[in-house]
């Protein structure tokens, strides 16, 4: 059983995603977005079932503006799928559960 998703902060976001040595999923996302209410528990969920072979976190962009304003965030949800310090997907609005595994799958190496 792997871990649940953390909140990370602009000034954690290097050390946390781009220095990781395993693959990273991020979550943009805000409070009063109404798609990311829905991915939430999703990434929860997988989070909890592969936190063990990738680190799962999330990024409230009201709080932490840098960080999405360099990545050209300008739609929320946006999650980025990050792979040797390197951005591997961006895959921006909600999706089922089995496609964001799929993509997660496909980007990070995991294997179902």
């Amino acid at each position: 059983m792997g871990t649940s998703l953390v909140s990370v902060t602009d000034a954690e976001y290097d050390a946390a995603v781009l220095e990781s040595e395993k693959p990273v999923v991020v979550d943009f996302w805000a409070e009063w977005c109404g798609p990311c209410k829905q991915v939430t528990p999703i990434l929860e969920e997988l989070a909890a079932e592969h936190g063990d072979q990738i680190t799962f976190l999330k990024l409230n962009i009201d709080e932490n503006p840098a960080t999405p304003a360099s990545y050209n965030v300008i739609s929320i949800p946006t999650i980025h799928l990050y792979r040797d310090g390197g951005l591997a997907k961006s895959i921006v609005g909600a999706k089922p559960r089995a496609a964001l595994l799929r993509d997660i799958a496909d980007h990070t190496g995991l294997r179902l």
